[in-house]
């Protein structure tokens, strides 16, 4: 039996694999050695992914997509929730961001995790926006008194 250590490279890797392989077959009982040490292969190997094979979380877009394919939920559904079909169509089409008040409804009707709902991500430019660039930015002036 291999000791169980942090995994350095794609070697250890390797050897963690085919050590919790075995199990794969024959499940070790709660609670005995077997089972330890399969709990111990998977934390080192998940940890392993995770830090070479991270997979970024969905943003809005992806997370509804997903909801809606896994549901066989509709555009239209959605527009239920958001309160108009354009609405729908531009926050698909990444044309605009969800609200708060929407990500609350999504949060508690499609139970979608809130922070997939929040996260940041890039909007794609309006035609007219792109040409007309962004607005200018409010300038406050302070007086003396």
């Amino acid at each position: 039996m291999m000791d169980i250590r942090p995994l350095k490279g794609e070697a250890d890797y390797e050897s963690a694999l085919a050590e919790i392989e075995k199990y794969f077959d024959h499940e070790p009982e709660p609670g005995t050695r077997d089972a330890d040490r399969f709990d111990l292969l998977a934390l080192v190997i998940g940890d392993y992914e995770a830090r070479h094979w991270a997979i970024d979380a969905p943003d809005a877009p992806d997370a509804l997509r997903e909801r809606m394919d896994t549901r066989g939920l509709t555009q239209q559904d959605l527009a239920r929730v958001l309160g108009s079909r354009s609405r729908a169509s531009e926050v698909m089409n990444r044309r605009r961001h969800l609200t708060l008040e929407q990500v609350w409804k999504l949060h508690r009707e499609w139970n979608i995790p809130a922070d997939a709902l929040i996260r940041p991500y890039p909007l794609k430019p309006d035609s007219k926006a792109a040409v007309a660039g962004p607005a200018p930015l409010p300038v406050r002036r302070h007086t003396s008194p």
